[in-house]
């Protein structure tokens, strides 16, 4: 009898496409992902669910201001949103877009059911609506007239709406989070949710008449159905909740955890339960809100613009030294800081210092001392016990943390072994052993024994930094990259005679003094200009100068002219696995720019980024020019074999 695997179901929230997503959308999303990773390692059986929430009254506005259709607005940026996900190596099962029919079926279905169930009712609602929040409020919850959420003004709204009786549900909510303690999590976050709900829940708006970018009300065409009642409902729509082909609703529902952010942490601690028992469906298991990445000038927000483009980071430090330093830097339930000074301290002291100095060294003394063999653990000694204590714990220790969402936690456990290896350099001194040949054995079992904590440290990090273990493989001459995490908490598994490889550092230490900050700017989009003129030729150049640029060849995936700029192209370019976004001002020379879709181009690929109208460019493509600029071409590049992301030499 095949033996059913443990399941497990974590989702993100489903994020708004107003805009492109910042350093806080994707803290929420690697902490998702390195839960999953774990999850798999342990055994179990995941599903990983994230996606984007595309309907409302702001949606509509910001795309009718860009003269094009709410579809059209949010297929750009939800495109943005999977490259950022595939750059951050998010493993996600699902990708659920509330503009698909099998969303917007199932969201009808249960609005059909609950109004049969007589817990919807149509009624006038009069209030104020908060647009960026999509929210609406009663006067005593506005703080000096502003949306008590986001400061913002709010809009008096007077229309007929349907109503789900969400205070009947008050009473039996409140029993529920009782009997289940860990339902909402963190504690300071379950508190304010039980003293919400006792100051008395009132019946919500579900419905709108005055737009009609939403999910028709099935038994009412003249409403579209309220955001929030839309949006939550992703978390069963996507595993074909109401369908014939339910198999992962009855696999995974319900969910292990709803991730979401503080500020949206009442919508599914109180809302969505509330749907969730009027439909007679089960529960959550748990809600955890996590607090907000904080500037020094405060929360980050795409419409005041202060906020951080994750995909500048990565293309500076690398996706793994960005994961660890969100996970390691910010406690799981409370606020923390991002700087990027903060960054390249956490790079320069854990990952370049502690861990990745432990790698280097003992592959070099390795190499050194037994020509890159592993040497047998021969000959044990002083302070190997507390050595193997420690290694034998951090993983039951980590794992204590990660099932409590404590990412930092988890992280400062495993660097015990990994700080502890390092002292026990220092304690067995091999270069003192290797100098004594009656001290072999013992000099081979010192080593072995820190190739063994390497080994052990490098499978627990894997959930948080994906790209590691396969990095470390290459170094040790031995497989790291399909360990499962009791691989990880076991010793002398590494087996003797196999090849080490010097390689270089898995993390460069960066000098601060060379920092150059990247700017805290919206991130409308993604990167400078193109055009280049013939004129007259320029002084020489040396050929380090030349060698300063990064050619690269990029194929276009997509192109189209700017809204409101008659001179600029938007670019969407695929490099090697990369994706990125150019403007360029050669938009009269294309009357066509679709027909670009396919070609093989050639992009100066360090260019520092710009910001032209509102879209950030990455990236200069080459073309050729007539001095008086009433010619000019793409350069382009024409054979079959020819990839993206190759050097142009």
């Amino acid at each position: 009898m095949t033996e059913t695997k443990k399941t497990f179901y974590i989702t993100t929230p489903i994020y708004y496409p107003s805009a492109n997503l910042h350093i806080g959308h994707a803290y929420c999303t690697v902490m998702a992902d390195t839960m999953t990773r774990y999850k798999k390692m342990q055994g179990y059986e995941t599903y990983f669910l994230t996606g984007s929430d595309e309907h409302g009254q702001k949606i509509e506005r910001v795309a009718k201001a860009e003269g094009i259709t709410p579809l059209e607005y949010t297929d750009k940026i939800v495109a943005n949103f999977k490259a950022l996900w595939q750059r951050l190596l998010i493993s996600n099962n699902d990708f659920i877009r509330t503009t698909e029919k099998r969303h917007m079926t199932i969201v009808q279905q249960i609005f059909k059911t609950i109004y049969d169930k007589g817990d919807i009712y149509k009624s006038e609602y009069e209030g104020h609506y908060c647009t960026p929040c999509e929210t609406f409020f009663t006067s005593r919850q506005l703080i000096d007239g502003n949306c008590p959420d986001c400061g913002r003004p709010t809009e008096l709204v007077k229309e007929e709406s349907y109503f789900f009786r969400m205070n009947k549900y008050q009473e039996r909510l409140l029993a529920y989070i009782d009997q289940h303690p860990d339902f909402i999590q963190p504690v300071s976050r379950r508190n304010e949710m039980i003293n919400f709900i006792k100051q008395g829940l009132e019946d919500l708006c579900i419905s709108r008449t005055t737009f009609d970018w939403g999910i028709p009300v099935p038994i009412d065409e003249h409403h579209v159905i309220y955001v929030w009642f839309d949006a939550l409902t992703n978390y069963i729509s996507a595993l074909g909740y109401g369908t014939k082909q339910d198999e992962l609703y009855q696999k995974f529902w319900p969910a292990d955890v709803h991730l979401v952010g503080k500020d949206i942490a009442r919508f599914h601690a109180i809302i969505w339960p509330c749907i969730l028992m009027a439909a007679e469906l089960p529960l959550p298991k748990q809600i955890f809100g996590h607090g907000w990445v904080l500037l020094d000038s405060g929360k980050m927000s795409k419409s005041k613009g202060n906020v951080v483009d994750p995909n500048v980071l990565l293309d500076k430090y690398g996706v793994d030294a960005v994961r660890y330093f969100l996970l390691r830097e910010i406690s799981t339930g409370s606020d923390g800081y991002y700087s990027e000074e903060a960054l390249v301290k956490r790079i320069n002291i854990d990952l370049a210092n502690d861990y990745g100095n432990l790698i280097s060294r003992t592959i070099a003394m390795i190499d050194k001392y037994f020509s890159g063999i592993v040497p047998p653990p021969e000959k044990s000694g002083d302070y190997d016990d507390d050595l193997k204590g420690i290694a034998l714990s951090v993983g039951k220790n980590a794992a204590v943390c990660l099932d409590k969402l404590d990412f930092p936690g988890a992280l400062s456990a495993i660097w015990q072994l990994i700080s502890r290896a390092n002292k026990y350099i220092d304690e067995t001194a091999p270069w003192v052993l290797a100098k004594d040949d009656s001290q072999k054995s013992r000099l081979g079992t010192v080593l072995y024994n820190l190739l063994e904590c390497i080994r052990i440290s490098t499978i627990l990090v894997a959930p948080f930094m994906p790209l590691v273990p396969q990095k470390v493989s290459e170094q040790m001459g031995y497989d790291l990259t399909n360990a499962t995490w009791d691989e990880g908490c076991r010793w002398g598994v590494l087996p003797s005679g196999g090849k080490v490889t010097k390689k270089d550092a898995i993390f460069p230490r960066i000098d601060p003094k060379t920092l150059e900050l990247a700017p805290i700017s919206s991130i409308e989009n993604t990167t400078p200009q193109t055009a280049i003129t013939s004129a007259p030729v320029k002084a020489e150049i040396t050929y380090d100068d030349f060698a300063k640029l990064d050619l690269r060849v990029v194929e276009v995936l997509d192109c189209q002219k700017v809204a409101n700029a008659d001179k600029l192209l938007q670019f969407t370019l695929k490099m090697d696995k990369e994706t990125r976004t150019v403007v360029s001002g050669i938009a009269k020379f294309y009357d066509n720019p679709q027909a670009l879709i396919g070609k093989k181009l050639v992009l100066v690929a360090n260019l520092k980024p710009k910001k032209i109208r509102g879209i950030l460019s990455h990236g200069m493509l080459l073309s050729a020019a007539s001095d008086d600029d009433s010619t000019l071409e793409l350069l382009q590049l024409n054979k079959d074999d020819i990839q993206s992301g190759f050097n142009v030499q």
